[in-house]
């Protein structure tokens, strides 16, 4: 093996965490991908590399180690493709960095809550609990950079870290109406959001990629689980989702079958 090797899932915001430092290092062409189809159990050979674990990505290093969680990946990249570095270098830089950083976790979890809820009349809690996570980061942003639009002077290990969570949301757009409102409180975050998603290292998923894969997420089903009324999940690698129709937006009072899914 000359190159590391990383098992990952598609559109998982995890995965492309990784590919976004690689990308932003001129490195991606060093590390080899190689597709987990999240729909069936994993194979035995992967199972034996991480010893029984079945969370991705994880990192097989050139000669042989297994890395596991995708920051620790990332640090794992940082370290042996220093040049030119993401990550900050200045001490308090840096721990600045880390504590946006471990602000992720319940970002993630309240978005993904919200997009895996089943009871219409929790949508009002769960969009106030979403708004709370913004106005948090935009507090964060406006104590440490005010200026913006990024944490520090470009795109770095931080909208590493957040990017693919802004880009997953787009199935909160799409299945709960969600915005971010236009109001001053979320001004400065809007405007880290905004740069993040157009930068030219963070463009690997698209909308319409990210709300038809899912779709089962948004109907309860996670991690490529079938629903009980279907066959196939739409995080399925087949047929392809650029062919499939896109889903129906009304995720609380129908439940689309595989054929309305192009599944």
């Amino acid at each position: 093996m000359t190159h590391p090797t990383l098992y990952h899932i598609p559109v998982c915001p995890f995965c492309q965490r990784v590919e976004i430092l690689l990308s932003l290092k001129g490195r991606r062409d060093e590390v080899d991908f190689r597709l987990v189809d999240i729909t069936r159990p994993r194979p035995d050979w992967l199972l034996q590399k991480t010893r029984g674990t079945t969370a991705l990505p994880v990192l097989e290093t050139a000669d042989g180690h297994i890395v596991k969680e995708s920051l620790v990946i990332l640090q794992y990249l940082e370290d042996i493709y220093p040049e030119p570095p993401v990550a900050q270098c200045d001490p308090y830089r840096r721990a600045v960095e880390n504590m946006l950083t471990r602000m992720d976790g319940e970002f993630f979890t309240q978005g993904y809550g919200w997009l895996m809820n089943q009871d219409p009349a929790r949508r009002d809690a769960l969009r106030e609990g979403m708004l709370k996570q913004y106005a948090q980061l935009d507090e964060f942003l406006l104590e440490h950079a005010p200026a913006g639009p990024f944490l520090f002077e470009e795109f770095g290990w931080a909208e590493a870290v957040f990017t693919p969570f802004f880009e997953r949301f787009w199935f909160l757009e799409y299945y709960e109406n969600f915005e971010l409102p236009n109001d001053a409180r979320y001004a400065r975050v809007r405007q880290w959001i905004d740069a993040c998603l157009a930068h030219p290292a963070a463009q690997q998923v698209t909308k319409e990629e990210v709300v038809k894969l899912y779709y089962d997420y948004a109907k309860g089903a996670s991690n490529g689980a079938v629903l009980p009324s279907r066959r196939t999940s739409s995080m399925a690698l087949e047929p392809d989702w650029r062919i499939r129709p896109w889903p129906p937006k009304n995720k609380y009072e129908h439940s689309a079958t595989d054929a309305e899914l192009g599944l």
